[in-house]
Formats: structure tokens, sequence, C-alpha cells
């Protein structure tokens, strides 16, 4: 029995060695990848932030009003172009540097601008979706004279609030801004005829003449702008049409930026040392150095000048103590005029001057909150 105990230890050992030596060491392999997983996940988080400022900074390249210009396309109707003179609105979109394509357009006559999205929309971090709008809701509709006075007489003799509005039309979102060319010479060079009572038989008739002049003109433009929202634009060139459609352009060029700066509001509140200010404490602790950025704000004022200021009056509390001190308002306004700045190297010595002097009294001790302490500025 003995013999067969002991026989069967060194057995029993060898198959615990024998399987400890077959076990795979996978222990030591799933430490290794777990290291390994752990270092991904932390250089990926350290790539993040890098990540993450490059796209910002190439979304905000590309609403730059340069690069917006480039994406927006301006739509000209053919019949625009029967004019001799319509060259000069071709000529001035070429120079633009804009897209401009002559398409037919509803209503005829008519310009549009559509914007075109960038092929790789880098806005998750930075700029929001609607900012990349595809369309623009502006629209310009061109009017010959003739036709834009028969529509005035329509709304001068007609004297009901439910009348119809000409040029408002329901399948367009956005009300559109007329331009009409040459109207003053137009109504200049046409003789005026008695005004009839009645309506033409046929309204398809754009160039009928009518009989009005400037004050029925001055009154539908109120009228437009009360009961449809719509701007008339009165060039006498072709030349003063294409730099409103130039303006026009540009604005819409820098729309998207403006919108991104409206949508993220005290954008200029950026981390750092600098944005936060310098702390006071309860015990005083920082109201010199802050007292002395306090003077620094003011126009003109060198880092030497003011500490010239804060170690003459430490804290703007004693600084109010001694103007109240003041027997005169002129001693009051040159209180800090006499004290010595310090010079640097190769300098004279000067003073901190009565400029600055009075400037800081007013800001001290003024009750007036729109007075303006700098009229240098």
């Amino acid at each position: 029995m003995a013999s067969g105990t002991s026989g069967s230890a060194p057995g029993s050992r060898r198959g615990r060695g024998g399987s400890r030596s077959r076990r795979p060491p996978t222990w030591e392999l799933s430490d290794s990848d777990a290291e390994d997983s752990t270092s991904a996940e932390a250089a990926e988080k350290a790539r993040d932030p890098v990540e993450k400022r490059q796209v910002a900074e190439e979304a905000l390249r590309l609403l730059r009003p340069d690069q917006a210009l480039r994406r927006l396309t301006v739509r000209v109707d053919p019949a625009i172009l029967e004019d001799a003179s319509a060259d000069v609105l071709m000529e001035a979109l070429e120079a633009l540097g804009c897209e401009h394509h002559i398409e037919p357009q509803r209503p005829t006559r008519s310009l549009r601008w559509s914007r075109m999205k960038p092929d790789s929309c880098p806005c998750p971090y930075s700029v929001s979706p609607e900012v990349w709008e595809a369309e623009e809701p502006e629209l310009l509709l061109l009017l010959e004279p003739e036709e834009f006075l028969y529509g005035v007489a329509q709304l001068t003799q007609v004297s009901s609030p439910a009348c119809t509005v000409p040029w408002s039309f329901p399948e367009i979102p956005s009300c559109p801004h007329l331009a009409i060319i040459g109207l003053d010479a137009y109504l200049w060079s046409h003789q005026p005829i008695p005004k009839e009572a009645h309506q033409p038989e046929s309204p398809e008739v754009a160039h009928a003449k009518v009989a009005v002049g400037w004050p029925e003109v001055e009154e539908a433009l109120v009228l437009l702008q009360l009961r449809a929202n719509i701007d008339v634009l009165l060039v006498a060139s072709w030349k003063e049409l294409s730099q409103h459609v130039c303006a026009i352009t540009k604005a819409l060029a820098q729309r998207p930026f403006k919108q991104y700066q409206e949508s993220h509001a005290f954008s200029f509140c950026t981390a750092g040392r600098w944005a936060v200010g310098k702390p006071v404490t309860r015990d005083g602790t920082g109201l010199q150095r802050a007292w002395w950025r306090q003077i620094r704000q003011f126009n003109r004022v060198s880092p030497a000048v003011a500490d010239a200021v804060v170690n003459a009056f430490p804290s703007p509390r004693l600084l109010q103590q001694a103007l109240k001190a003041c027997s005169t308002e002129q001693e009051r306004m040159g209180l800090l005029a006499d004290l010595p700045v310090k010079a640097g190297k190769g300098t004279r010595p000067r003073r901190v001057g009565p400029d600055l002097s009075h400037r800081i009294c007013l800001f001290l001790t003024t009750t007036n909150p729109d007075l303006l302490l700098d009229l240098g500025s």
C-alpha cells in the first residue's frame, strides 16, 4: 500500500507538471492584447482633438466668403439677354468670379441664385447643417418700364386692400425683388394721357401705355412694400443693375459665415489664460493685478504708465478717496499728471500726463454712462 501510494505520487506530480507544460500561456497573450488595446484607445483619444481641430479649420475655410463665392451660381433667364446691353451684366458676373448659367426661369426675365454644397461637408463639429443650404430664396425680376407702369396703374386705381398685388407668385416661397431700368427717362419721354377709368379688356397686354406719373409710382412703391413685402430697384442703366446683382451675390457668399458666427455666440472667448482674467480672492489677493489690467485697457497706455498709476494707488478705492480729497476740479483732473514713469535705458524720464489723468478721473467719478472718455480714439 505504501509503495503504491509512493509510486502514485510522482505520477500525479508528473501529471500536474505535464498538464501545466501543455497549457498554453494564454494569460501572457491576453495581457499583451489588453495593453495594446489600451494604448490604441489612448492614441485615438490623443488624435481626436487634433482631428476635430483639422475638421473645424477645413469647415471654416469653406465658409470663407471667397470660397463660398466660387460655389454660388447665378441662373439668368435667356429672355434677359434679348436686350443688347445685357452683355454688361454677363461681363460683371464673369469678373466677379462666380458661376453663371443661362437657363429658363419662372417667372421669365428673372435671376436666381443657387449654392453648390461641398463634396465632403466637414460640419459635424463646427458648422450646423442648416448653414449649407443648396438653394437661395433670392429672386430678382427684371421688368420693362411699360410693364411696371401698367402694374402701378392697377395698384393705384383700385383702392380696395383686397385687390391682387401684381408680381406676387404663390408658387414662389420668397418675395421677388423688382428691377426697372430707365423708368425716369421713360416717364420724361412720354407725355401723360388722360387716365382711363376702366381696366383694359386684355390684362395680358403688359406694354400698354398708362397715364401715371411719379406720384402714382411712389404710392405703388409703398403699397408693394406694405402688402406684399416686395422691394423695387430703380436704376438708370445696365451698369447700375450689374453692380446691384454683384452686391447681392457677394452678400449671399457671406451669408454662411455670418450664420455660423450667429450660431456660435461669443466666439472670441476661446480657451486660454488670457481669456480667463485675473482672479481676486476675498482677502484682496490679485486686486492690484486686476487694477493694473484695467488701467491698460485705456487707449495709449503702456505697461510702464500702468505701473506708475498702480504703484501710487494700489486699488481703485484709494484713488477714489484721493480724488474726493481734492479741493478743486482742476486739481482732481490733474491728480495723476505728475506721476513719474519709469524710463528704460536710453530714454528720457516722463510723466503720466494730463490726458490720461483726465480720462481716469472721469472714469471713476462720472455718472453719465454715455460719456466719451477718449476724444482722440
